[in-house]
């Protein structure tokens, strides 16, 4: 298993790396989440509830990603899973993935949408991940990072696919998936803060990953170590 992470532009690193076996990916939809999550931390929850995250206050998501880099990605792999390719132009696909938040009654959208060319019908994940009211102890570093369970029901429709590109990787998600899958991952992030996050999660999950196979496992008791305890 091998990881390779740019702290770049995709556009311009993309063309270097080649041919992959899969795209997954969540580029930027150009709803300014990143600057609008950052100015209500604190305020969602009112001030019975924990203070909500501050993420940091860039421009990453002023815009949404090019039509150019959105078909870079489909030309760098036969498979591509984009999410929020509701906001882009792609082909017409029977497959679409889709995140239910179970965020209940609020002013958030109940599910994400992820287009992909898988030759399957639509599929569905449960997951909540509604602010501070998420499923598991994952922490959150990124306004519209997904989580880890998501990605790795991404990567499971895609059993064959060695090597996984993520060319906007923000916090890291997709490489943690990897590493906690045993693939190949390439990951790119243009932000620097975002790309140091990334890093270390993934260094971590690495981490993990290497000390399960030092793990003893305990042995059963053999007949000699019986014999000793009656003998005391």
């Amino acid at each position: 298993m091998t990881v390779q992470l740019f702290c770049g532009d995709c556009l311009e690193i993309m063309p270097t790396i080649g041919k992959v076996d899969a795209v997954v990916t969540d580029p930027p939809y150009g709803i300014k989440a990143d600057s609008t999550m950052a100015k209500q931390a604190g305020q969602q929850y009112g001030k019975a509830a924990a203070k909500k995250r501050a993420y940091l206050a860039t421009d990453w998501d002023s815009k949404p990603a090019s039509a150019e880099i959105i078909n870079l990605c489909r030309e760098n792999a036969d498979i591509c899973i984009i999410w929020g390719g509701n906001y882009f132009i792609l082909p017409p696909t029977s497959c679409w993935l889709v995140w239910d938040k179970l965020n209940g009654d609020n002013n958030f959208a109940d599910c994400e949408l992820a287009w992909t060319n898988l030759k399957k019908a639509v599929r569905i994940k449960r997951h909540m991940w509604n602010g501070m009211i998420r499923v598991g102890n994952e922490e959150r570093f990124h306004p519209t990072q997904k989580p880890l369970a998501v990605m790795e029901w991404c990567l499971s429709f895609l059993p064959d696919a060695v090597t996984i590109l993520d060319p906007f990787m923000g916090s890291g998600t997709t490489g943690v998936a990897c590493v906690n899958l045993g693939r190949n991952f390439i990951g790119i992030e243009k932000d620097p803060q975002y790309f140091e996050i990334a890093k270390e999660r993934i260094a971590e999950a690495e981490r993990r990953k290497n000390n399960e196979f030092f793990v003893k496992k305990p042995t059963a008791p053999t007949l000699f170590d019986f014999m000793l305890e009656d003998k005391q």
